[in-house]
């Protein structure tokens, strides 16, 4: 795995420790973000992701911890730290009783931009966001998803270089959500950093570069989605025949094979790479045995998350997740 220098970091925090009264919240985590990448923070309730953003956004102070943002140090510089970043939290920061429009035009006060800078970066953020027809409409009258975007464009007026988002695709319907998951990813493409915080493993699939699990104030796991999937056990390879006796033949042959005589089907270890299934497409072939259907189950976020998260796996969690070949 290559070493990232801690110029190249975004995010740099080393011994992140948190507590309220008697309750760690953070317990001495580690997390480096290179500039420019997805980075998303998995967890449970209650795991602390949300005190994560708040600490790294200087929003609230750490009880201890050596952290940088943007290469600026949280304690001595939180200020040059809110001039880099930009931070879309759980709730909607959007006004419902005024227009889209005049919650940007909000933000570019708020930035120190003049009326006329300020007109001209709300116009293009809402013509970017696909928000330029409504407006001129009370928020308050915007779809979940429109709310999203409108909240993430006030986020961009100030031009940071460094994004939290916390859960932002909660309560999205699957169309709204994979919108959002385009506007990230043409973010990052410009340069931003994101920092992303998710109840939705799929969505750490689809746009993270890097993912850690948060667990009881310690960092589980982190690695890229494919190495994450590569620690949980359970990836096999399922046979299933419909004459008995290529079945049986197929058992005898197989002796390393869990065998399901009810069901006809033999299920094979297997970490899912082309060269084992290869290996066992081949065996059939010699041996002249035609399994009437194969599929195979590799581990997924919802194994790992399940796994590094809870100390039994729930039934759910454990039924096979099998692509059919």
């Amino acid at each position: 795995m290559t070493t990232t220098t801690s110029h190249s970091l975004a995010i740099a925090a080393k011994g992140l420790h948190k507590a309220y009264g008697d309750k760690t919240v953070l317990d001495g985590i580690d997390l480096a973000v290179p500039a420019g990448t997805v980075f998303a923070l998995l967890g449970p309730n209650g795991a602390g992701k949300t005190t994560a953003v708040k600490i790294l956004s200087t929003l609230v102070t750490a009880d201890a911890g050596d952290l940088h943002v943007d290469g600026h140090d949280l304690t001595t510089d939180p200020q040059a730290v809110r001039a880099a970043i930009g931070v879309t939290g759980q709730f909607s920061a959007v006004d419902g009783l005024i227009t889209g429009e005049e919650n940007m035009l909000l933000m570019a006060d708020l930035h120190h931009l003049s009326k006329q800078e300020g007109r001209q970066v709300a116009a293009e953020l809402l013509e970017r966001f696909d928000l330029t027809d409504a407006a001129k409409k009370p928020a308050s009258t915007y779809s979940g998803g429109m709310k999203r975007r409108l909240d993430i464009a006030m986020t961009l007026v100030g031009n940071p270089r460094i994004i939290f988002l916390d859960e932002p695709t909660t309560g999205l319907d699957p169309r709204s959500r994979h919108t959002m998951w385009g506007i990230i990813r043409t973010l990052v493409t410009s340069g931003v950093t994101v920092f992303l915080t998710t109840q939705y493993l799929d969505e750490a699939d689809e746009l993270a570069d890097r993912i850690a699990v948060l667990n009881n104030g310690k960092i589980a796991a982190e690695g890229t989605a494919d190495e994450l999937k590569r620690i949980v056990p359970g990836g096999h390879i399922r046979l299933r025949f419909t004459d008995p006796d290529t079945y049986r033949s197929a058992a005898v042959a197989l002796s390393d094979a869990t065998r399901d005589d009810e069901a006809l089907s033999l299920q094979i270890p297997s970490g899912g790479t082309q060269r084992e299934l290869r290996a066992i497409l081949d065996w059939l072939d010699s041996a002249g045995v035609e399994a009437d259907e194969l599929t195979v189950h590799t581990p997924d976020l919802d194994d790992v998350f399940f796994a590094l998260t809870s100390s039994t796996v729930p039934a759910q969690a454990a039924q096979s997740k099998e692509t059919a070949r």
